[in-house]
């Protein structure tokens, strides 16, 4: 059974408030009375429970941070900047995964806001911003996280993926390629189309350069494999000559479909170019081209936005937006 503070205070023979005062203000308690209540904690084996302190105080001190998929590596670098620039104030992230499922990032965000989290940073599916708006409107603060919107009431932190997918088809005309898919999905998520747009701009000021979409259910290896075995069972005239997918992992499976039969070069037949640069991006057994995006940076970034709505009333929302960086290796270079 747990010990409560009224158990300390007969045992250390001090009132409850003075048990209160060395746990939350030890510089007013006299030096001797609390050696003698850490004693009779230390004998207890007393354990404060911080969870209801807080709750009293109306708010706990840890985030809630929804991602898309806590599978990418590109999330978990995000989630990792998040969580070291929070515990620098002195909170904890509480970190779910909405897997692309609106249904479960909406139980996520209910669930933080019936924990009373100090706020809630989130990678959202659709633009269900009514919702944030209210749950805002009712105290607690939301930061955008990998998302841009035209909505300016919400602070965001972002990479311009637009400039991204131009980066990224750019590269890919520059070396002569013409004929490029882009492989990824699921359609309407909001990153994904901007970096086909990004993409459709750059292949639009081509004049004999043509952009297929080959869609996928999520951003999986295995989904990347599957497209890529559907390129790799065409004739060998109708395969694109370079393939642009939207993350990393999508861009590995595309390369194990292509490679493991011998019968498609990478990239000598089919250049290859993923996006996000995460740290498998430079293992693969061809070394993977990408589009880097400051990952950490991007958490770290959305903290502080976040305290500082929390913090002050006043506060007018701020959008940040990254710019992407080209990243050259074997799949495009040779």
């Amino acid at each position: 059974m747990a010990v409560s503070v009224r158990e300390v205070a007969a045992a250390a023979s001090v009132s409850v408030g003075t048990v209160s005062n060395v746990l939350n203000r030890p510089d007013k308690v006299a030096p001797a009375t609390v050696e003698r209540v850490l004693a009779a904690i230390e004998e207890l084996g007393f354990v404060r429970n911080d969870a209801a302190r807080q709750l009293r105080a109306g708010r706990s001190r840890s985030i809630g941070f929804v991602v898309l998929d806590v599978r990418n590596p590109f999330f978990t670098d995000v989630a990792r900047g998040a969580e070291t620039r929070a515990a620098e104030a002195g909170l904890t992230v509480l970190l779910g995964t909405s897997d692309e499922n609106i249904d479960r990032e909406r139980v996520y965000v209910d669930l933080f806001e019936e924990q009373r989290v100090h706020g809630v940073l989130i990678s959202p599916l659709a633009d269900d911003l009514p919702r944030l708006q209210r749950l805002r409107e009712r105290g607690t603060p939301v930061v955008l996280v990998d998302r841009q919107v035209h909505d300016r009431s919400f602070s965001s932190v972002s990479v311009d993926d637009v400039a991204g997918g131009r980066l990224a088809a750019e590269h890919l005309l520059g070396l002569g390629r013409r004929r490029i898919a882009f492989v990824g999905g699921p359609a309407g998520l909001r990153q994904i189309d901007d970096r086909i747009e990004g993409a459709r701009r750059a292949i639009a000021e081509v004049p004999d350069a043509s952009l297929e979409i080959v869609p996928t259910e999520n951003l999986t290896v295995l989904q990347g494999r599957a497209a890529g075995e559907v390129l790799r069972a065409r004739p060998v005239d109708e395969r694109p000559d370079a393939v642009f997918a939207a993350n990393d992992l999508l861009a590995m499976g595309v390369l194990q479909a292509l490679v493991m039969r011998g019968d498609a070069r990478v990239p000598g037949d089919i250049a290859l170019i993923g996006y996000d640069d995460i740290d498998f991006a430079a293992a693969a057994v061809v070394p993977l081209s990408s589009i880097r995006q400051p990952a950490a940076l991007i958490g770290h970034t959305a903290v502080d936005l976040l305290l500082r709505e929390a913090d002050d009333a006043d506060f007018t929302p701020e959008q940040v937006v990254f710019q992407p960086e080209l990243v050259v290796r074997a799949s495009t270079a040779g």
